[in-house]
């Protein structure tokens, strides 16, 4: 709401305040002006126009000039133009019908587009730096499995399209974000708790790297020792019990982490590849050179002749 002492409330402010969705980063407005980051955008929102100008909070087009103007025309005309008049008359009513019954159908049309560009906004510099403050804020809550130990989470969809994760919409933040957190920020350390991580979240330099993270903070909670295991006075609940435990590869964690070394992997799968890349093997970087290649073969008959417009005297690959 506005006050006399500070401006007004953004729709932008507004909606990323409101409980639940404390998720949501607040996009800027010039990063939604631009039409390069709404690509693709107009197939997937209905009355996108209309939805795009609530979110910057254009107000729409007045209609009272154009009606002023319209009985001013309509003073000089006869009687033979009665019926023109009334049929422009009815339409007039049937728009600002039709508004007011669209003005919901724009709201719920107005957040689907902006959890989709917030999808394309978080993943971008500006953005992704704004949602690492939100992170350190633990604005994103902490993951209540006893063993992580209050880890602080992220907010991850599992699918890019709209309408499949309705808890908070998953294709707000897609399926790019989390890995991209992860790499962008290397140096939080995952394995910090609480106060811990508020304190002290950087990873000292020298520590081993696989698939660009930083080895600790691969599932610090998961691995051996660190799954329950549901008990009654002692023994176990068996697995085939309709209330024994469920899918527990989930929680498992190689004991060697290069075995995850997807670099390594490839290497040793494809060791004639020609192509130049950078290998990471136990978090050192090694670099393999291009085999030196064929030398061209020079037309020893032409010998470079100027008159030979074919091949310039060159010998001419195919």
């Amino acid at each position: 709401m506005s006050t006399s002492s500070g401006p007004a409330e953004t729709w932008i402010s507004s909606y990323c305040s409101t409980v639940g969705h404390e998720y949501f980063a607040e996009v800027s407005e010039d990063f939604i002006e631009d039409d390069f980051n709404l690509t693709g955008l107009q197939t997937q929102v209905a009355m996108y126009k209309e939805a795009l100008e609530m979110i910057l909070d254009v107000e729409p087009e007045d209609d009272d000039e154009e009606e002023e103007e319209d009985e001013e025309d309509d003073e000089g005309e006869s009687g033979e133009n009665q019926d023109r008049m009334i049929a422009r008359q009815e339409r007039r009513h049937a728009t600002h019908s039709r508004m007011a019954s669209d003005l919901s159908v724009i709201e719920s049309s107005a957040e689907l587009l902006y959890g989709l560009i917030h999808q394309r906004y978080i993943c971008s510099r500006a953005g992704i730096q704004q949602m690492s403050e939100k992170y350190e804020l633990g604005h994103f809550g902490a993951c209540p499995r006893t063993n992580c130990e209050m880890a602080r989470t992220l907010p991850v969809g599992l699918s890019d399209i709209p309408g499949e994760d309705t808890t908070v919409d998953g294709s707000f933040f897609g399926r790019t974000f989390g890995a991209l957190f992860l790499l962008t920020f290397p140096e939080y350390d995952l394995t910090k708790r609480g106060v811990e991580f508020l304190s002290n979240t950087r990873i000292q330099e020298g520590s081993e790297i696989i698939n660009g993270v930083y080895a600790r903070n691969i599932a610090p909670g998961l691995g051996r020792n660190r799954i329950y295991h549901p008990k009654i006075y002692g023994f176990r609940v068996s697995e085939v019990s309709r209330s024994g435990p469920r899918m527990q590869w989930l929680r498992n964690r190689p004991e060697n982490l290069t075995e995850l070394d997807e670099a390594r992997l490839y290497a040793e799968h494809h060791p004639d590849t020609d192509e130049d890349e950078d290998m990471i093997s136990g978090g050192k970087a090694i670099g393999r050179p291009r085999p030196p290649g064929k030398l061209r073969i020079k037309r020893e008959g032409a010998n470079g002749s100027p008159m030979n417009v074919d091949t310039n005297g060159v010998e001419s690959e195919l």
